[in-house]
């Protein structure tokens, strides 16, 4: 595993000539003047004429309200308790925070990234937010307005014109789209002395950590012009080879393509994954030797706003499809396709082998309603179930199996990820509640069966702990830090830390959990001087892998 850890840190061999390779800077050139100003036009009578919704939208009240404006780097952190070593780096999260306020609707998707860090540095804490520098935000701020296609308008007429709308703007050259429409807004991976700003409608947003802790934006990675379609916000990084694994998916043939990254930043050809029809594949996983991709029926159909739906419908006629491919594949001649009851994943834990067995551990929708990240203020949530599963792929008989490991709902799965791939004991889940805010962090072993009969998630069985964050107050994806990282120590051997906000007292601040114990008192908190709105997925980069940066 050593060996692993440095090629992933980005210092093996000490060379890092080759890092600045494969970004391009962004500047885009949209134009103002006449054309702009009819569709503009255009635009405002299709809103008021076919819209007309003037009810407060949920995904922007509360504490999911964007915040106002970034905050440069904030020294000198009060710090209740300790912060332990092993916490000196950066721990980043991101997330949606519209810039400006939406001509229509909104979904929880649409927000542009905005990066919310904590730098900590031998006990003491500065916290940061910048967003990421897209083109999609670079020319909305030139204009001071939304001008980009959102995926909280594609429904019904209004829908389609709406794309309509935006695909004018391209055409007559209002909007530059040669940088692509992505938002950077959904998850971040290091790799290879980058950390990358991920958003599955793109290419990857190159990071920089300054030395203060800010947050900089260097360009689009584009992998010296190999990557020429979207990348999944959910690559995995092989702990002993260095290696990403990465795919895209895509609305024309072919609607997924695989890729592997070298432990050196060079990205392999292409590989085309053939399924019927484009979906929107959130996730995937890796084993040691293969990669697993997921055809759920979440799928994108144009057609549908015709019918006043949505553009991606899920359709409960269709049954899960896994398919299972040896990870360094030149085609997909091999990959080996397995059928399990109709559901709906946005994020696995983790996956493994087991004899002649593929063994995938995930968060489960029976099924799902992207509708429900829309739309106006609400007390709940309709039918919102997510529960831990394990699923088994029999590549020597053909057959699929799954198991259910929890109640619901629980999502934003993490391990320790020096076990990426490889057979491990624990998850550390959210618990989220009936708005799918994350009352607490759930740790599960996977070695022990859950207790059947419960109603909800609680301690007992395979649910070792639970760390509540109490009345009013809300967390988000814990990341687990181990306590050392050149040592083999056991797999919960360690801290988790997320953001934290308070909705008694309008306050954020982040937590750090004893991973091992699960203890209700957190090992240190330290309160923020901005309010962090909830978000989606967060990376902790350590002092190693800064030092490394390209």
């Amino acid at each position: 595993m050593e060996k692993g850890y440095a090629a992933i840190n980005g210092t093996e061999n000490g060379n890092n000539d080759d890092q600045g390779k494969g970004i391009t800077e962004v500047h885009p050139h949209p134009k103002k003047g006449v054309l702009s100003s009819v569709i503009d036009l255009a635009e405002k009578i299709v809103v008021r004429s076919l819209y007309g919704s003037a009810k407060p939208l949920h995904y922007l009240a509360g504490n999911f309200a964007p915040a106002e404006q970034e905050t440069p780097p904030h020294t000198d952190l009060s710090v209740l308790g300790n912060l332990p070593k092993c916490l000196d780096g950066e721990f980043v999260r991101v997330g949606p925070n519209p810039r400006f306020a939406p001509v229509a609707g909104y979904h929880w998707f649409d927000g542009d990234g905005m990066l919310h860090g904590l730098r900590i540095k031998d006990g003491k804490a500065t916290y940061v937010s910048r967003f990421v520098k897209t083109s999609r935000l670079k020319q909305e701020e030139f204009f001071g307005a939304v001008k980009f296609l959102k995926i909280g308008d594609l429904k019904g007429l209004f829908g389609l014109l709406t794309a309509i709308i935006y695909g004018l703007r391209i055409k007559l050259g209002v909007l530059d789209g040669s940088y692509g429409m992505g938002t950077g807004n959904t998850a971040l991976v290091y790799h290879h002395g980058r950390l990358l700003a991920l958003n599955e409608g793109d290419k990857p947003y190159a990071l920089k950590v300054l030395e203060d802790g800010d947050l900089q934006t260097l360009g689009l990675m584009d992998y010296d012009k190999r990557l020429t379609h979207s990348f999944t916000a959910h690559p995995k990084v092989d702990p002993a080879t260095g290696e990403m694994f990465t795919f895209g998916y895509q609305f024309t043939p072919p609607y997924v393509t695989y890729h592997v990254v070298t432990k050196e930043g060079y990205m392999l050809d292409p590989v085309p994954i053939t399924i019927p029809e484009p979906v929107m594949m959130h996730d995937f996983a890796i084993t040691e030797n293969y990669a697993i991709f997921m055809d759920l029926p979440l799928y994108f159909r144009p057609k549908n706003m015709a019918k006043g739906k949505m553009v991606l419908s899920f359709d409960q006629t269709k049954r899960a499809r896994f398919g299972i491919l040896p990870r360094y594949a030149k085609d997909d001649v091999q990959i080996r396709w397995f059928e399990l009851p109709n559901c709906y994943i946005f994020h696995n834990a983790n996956a493994w082998e087991d004899g002649d067995e593929v063994v995938l551990y995930t968060c489960r929708f029976p099924d799902i309603d992207l509708e429900m990240a829309s739309g106006p203020v609400r007390k709940r949530l309709g039918n919102y179930r997510n529960e831990l599963y394990e699923m088994r792929f029999n590549l020597n008989t053909g057959e699929a199996s799954q198991k259910k490991l929890s109640e619901s709902a629980v999502d934003f799965p993490r391990i320790n990820e020096k076990y990426i791939g490889r057979k491990q004991r624990f998850v550390y889940g959210t618990r989220l509640d009936s708005l799918a805010k994350v009352e607490g962090i759930v740790k599960f072993d996977l070695q022990l069966e859950p207790e059947v009969g419960k109603e909800q998630i609680e301690v007992g069985g395979n649910v070792k702990g639970i760390f509540q964050f109490g009345h009013g107050r809300y967390g988000s994806e814990a990341i687990f830090v181990p306590r050392e990282s050149d040592v083999e120590l056991e797999e919960d051997d360690g801290y988790l830390i997320c953001f934290v906000h308070d909705e008694n007292t309008g306050k954020s601040e982040v937590n750090v959990i004893d991973a091992k114990t699960m203890s209700s008192e957190p090992v240190a908190v330290v309160p923020l001087p901005a309010r962090v709105p909830y978000g989606f997925h967060a990376f902790f980069v350590t002092e190693e892998q800064l030092k490394y940066q390209a």
